[in-house]
């Protein structure tokens, strides 16, 4: 094999590091780019938070090495106040004498903020955690102590029981925790017990045991009350399939006083573990605000969410050129590092705030009018319309927020499919599911729409649209279907 050379040209795309952390901050949500600057600025010390202080040039003011005094400049004890502590106290002093270390809502004497605080604060109970706490202030023995905490440990987040007592039984028994075996009975008795703790219900084996556990809760005069527990035990299966005849023949009651029946059942939780919520609040801080001002819509960038950085002077002044030693490269590289991370959030807000703006202006008529006015809008007609890849528009529209006047919506809220209409035109899937709920909302609650005849409403609209899309959308809105909405009145 003879050994040659030869020449060739080659064009290849490489991302460089620049492009590749523009790219990365781009996709990232208001709270991860907040914690990637905390994470750069502990990272490269040529950057620093750009505070608005006028405090030196107070300092300047008032200083005594302006060589005039000032007449009015007050003493050190005058100038003492709640925040300020001197940095010589007096040998004799006492601390109280000098600085008040209550926090300003302690000072106030409002005790609501302080409140509202230590609830903002406080870690979420789970319905364990609120059963658990009741069983211990219940004077148990020590049998169903265990007992309880067995039956505990099974209620699930709903609040109900599904785990057969015998099983519950064998669990403990095979424990030996206890010196005798546990009885069937008197895990019942404490099952009884748990289902009369907070939220009432709670432990029941089925829907007719919980409803039924919350019935008993009420005083014995109340009107309906053992109406509804008979239609509760007796005809809960024909209530959910909403045959109401059957119900009135079997009960002998009137149509009137069926529906005051439901409507008294209605108060009662199905679920009553749900009131007792583990998770906590998510808070979403919009990245874009939208205004209407002098009728034009307004977009602009959300100022509570764009880093306040700069780059620190001081270090920077320290480079010199004509210095080589490694502390001075080391800092040069920092500089250049904190320069490309500058440009890169730049250029975020510059995409974010042109997407933005193309959003708002293809979407006029849903701030105008609502959802019904909603345009069909892919990703690939703001890319062309702001000159960027389909991708890019999909990283800036992901986890980002638009506070308008009707409330606070993510970007990709805005981009839906179209259907056709009979006139040639398109309309959207957002528009088609806003005019389902209008229609549903309006309906005969005796005689509910079904997707057919919903099919039929949007065609004589101009919305061409099939019964099992129509399916899609009410499902995707949770709405029940038809049979499950009918209503006496």
């Amino acid at each position: 094999m003879k050994q040659t050379l030869h020449l060739s040209h080659e064009q290849r795309l490489h991302m460089t590091p620049q492009l590749q952390q523009a790219i990365r901050l781009l996709q990232l949500s208001t709270i991860d780019l907040q914690m990637e600057i905390q994470n750069v600025l502990e990272s490269n010390f040529m950057l620093e938070i750009a505070e608005e202080d006028s405090e030196p040039e107070k300092a300047k003011e008032s200083s005594p090495e302006s060589g005039e005094p000032a007449s009015d400049a007050p003493t050190v004890a005058e100038a003492r106040t709640e925040n300020e502590i001197p940095e010589d106290l007096p040998m004799d002093s006492n601390w109280d004498d000098i600085y008040d270390g209550s926090t300003s809502y302690s000072q106030s004497g409002n005790e609501e903020q302080a409140d509202l605080l230590d609830f903002n604060n406080g870690q979420s109970e789970t319905l364990r955690e609120h059963l658990s706490w009741q069983m211990r202030l219940t004077p148990f023995s020590e049998v169903d102590r265990a007992i309880a905490m067995a039956l505990i440990d099974s209620i699930d987040d709903d609040g109900y029981l599904h785990t057969p007592l015998e099983e519950i039984q064998d669990g403990l028994n095979r424990s030996g925790n206890t010196e005798e075996a546990i009885e069937l009975d008197e895990i019942e008795a404490v099952l009884h017990r748990i289902q009369r703790f907070d939220p009432v219900g709670v432990g029941a084996r089925d829907l007719a045991e919980c409803l039924l556990i919350q019935l008993t809760q009420f005083p014995p005069d109340t009107p309906h009350l053992r109406q509804a527990e008979e239609l509760v035990r007796n005809h809960l299966d024909a209530l959910g399939n909403r045959d109401f005849n059957r119900i009135m023949r079997a009960m002998g009651i009137s149509q009137e006083q069926l529906t005051e029946l439901v409507q008294f059942i209605q108060t009662l939780n199905p679920r009553p573990g749900s009131t007792i919520s583990s998770t906590k609040p998510e808070y979403i801080t919009p990245d874009v605000i939208v205004t209407k001002r002098k009728g034009k819509w307004v977009v602009e960038l959300n100022p509570e969410t764009m880093p306040k950085i700069r780059i620190n002077s001081h270090y920077a002044s320290l480079i010199r050129r004509s210095d080589t030693s490694d502390d001075s490269n080391s800092m040069r590289n920092h500089l250049q590092e904190a320069r490309w991370f500058l440009k890169s959030l730049q250029s975020r807000n510059e995409t974010l705030l042109k997407v933005a703006r193309t959003i708002v202006d293809r979407q006029r008529g849903f701030l105008e009018y609502g959802d019904e006015a909603m345009k069909p809008l892919v990703l690939r007609d703001v890319a062309e319309e702001v000159n960027m890849h389909e991708s890019t528009i999909s990283r800036v529209t992901t986890q980002k927020y638009m506070h308008t006047p009707r409330g606070i919506y993510e970007f990709k809220y805005f981009f839906s499919s179209h259907v056709s209409t009979s006139e040639g035109g398109e309309c959207s899937a957002t528009a088609i599911r806003a005019i389902i709920k209008k229609l549903v909302s309006a309906e005969n609650p005796r005689k509910p729409l079904s997707d057919s005849k919903l099919a039929d409403l949007l065609m004589k609209q101009g919305i061409q649209v099939a019964r099992r899309t129509v399916t899609k959308y009410r499902e995707a809105m949770l709405i029940p279907s038809s049979n499950e909405r009918k209503r006496l009145a």
